[in-house]
């Protein structure tokens, strides 16, 4: 049986898109985090050792990141941030659900190294 597979220019198989990623306080790691990872990791953390996650693209100097923190009494702080555009939003949320909706349509519209342009069609 033959079974096909795409290499590049130097005639390596490429390994999957990881165009950014998640990091918790506690060392956990995700690159290219769904919604659903999002939630995940937002769920975990707690007021004592795991306190905050943080994505950004991965590169030496990110022009971006977002950040999520839980507060002691409740609820959690989200920050954007994008120089390129600059944005600088500080919000509270209390829905999990909506946070991690939320920052990954944020971070969809994101600009990132290596990622194929979208483009429109006038189908």
């Amino acid at each position: 049986m033959l079974t096909a597979t795409r290499v590049d220019s130097e005639g390596k198989a490429p390994m999957g898109a990881q165009y950014y990623g998640a990091d918790s306080e506690n060392g956990d790691r995700m690159d290219d985090p769904s919604e659903d990872a999002l939630f995940m990791m937002i769920s975990e953390l707690n007021d004592s050792d795991n306190t905050f996650v943080v994505v950004q693209p991965n590169e030496d100097e990110p022009v971006w990141f977002a950040s999520v923190a839980v507060f002691d009494e409740g609820g959690y702080e989200i920050v954007r941030r994008d120089t390129t555009r600059s944005e600088h939003e500080v919000i509270t949320a209390a829905s999990i659900n909506d946070i991690a909706r939320d920052l990954t349509i944020w971070m969809a519209a994101r600009d990132l190294p290596g990622r194929p342009t979208r483009q429109a069609s006038d189908f």
